[in-house]
């Protein structure tokens, strides 16, 4: 499966996710939604975040040009903000990092278990 499968089938394909990119941990955008455009600045942000939570904490993330408050921190797994009524999910795996969005009247209650499963899936398959 390419990994633009994953974010057309098993992120937006559940009408959960709105917009999501799959990054390498080495950098590079393995794949995006459309009009999903992550600058290289983000990019470089979202790779390093896990370095220094302590700074995501204290001054959220930029996905798209949109800030996100970051609303809790998972050392080493996963980031989760907000922006007004819509929010993000960004989930660290093996080798890649799963960068989604929600739109409200999705809630992260609904969003979560999507990209967490995926994530899952692909640590079980070392990436």
């Amino acid at each position: 499966m390419s990994w633009q499968t994953y974010v057309d089938s098993n992120l937006l394909g559940t009408g959960k996710i709105a917009h999501a990119a799959i990054l390498g941990q080495q950098g590079g955008v393995w794949a995006t939604s459309p009009g999903f455009t992550l600058s290289p600045q983000e990019q470089s942000a979202i790779v390093g975040a896990w370095n220094d939570l302590d700074r995501i904490q204290a001054n959220g993330v930029r996905l798209a040009g949109t800030k996100y408050f970051t609303i809790q921190t998972t050392p080493g797994r996963s980031i989760y903000g907000k922006s007004r009524a819509d929010g993000c999910i960004i989930v660290k795996t093996k080798q890649a990092i799963l960068v989604t969005v929600y739109n409200a009247p999705v809630q992260a209650a609904e969003a979560t278990p999507v990209v967490e499963s995926l994530a899952d899936y692909l640590i079980s398959v070392d990436y």
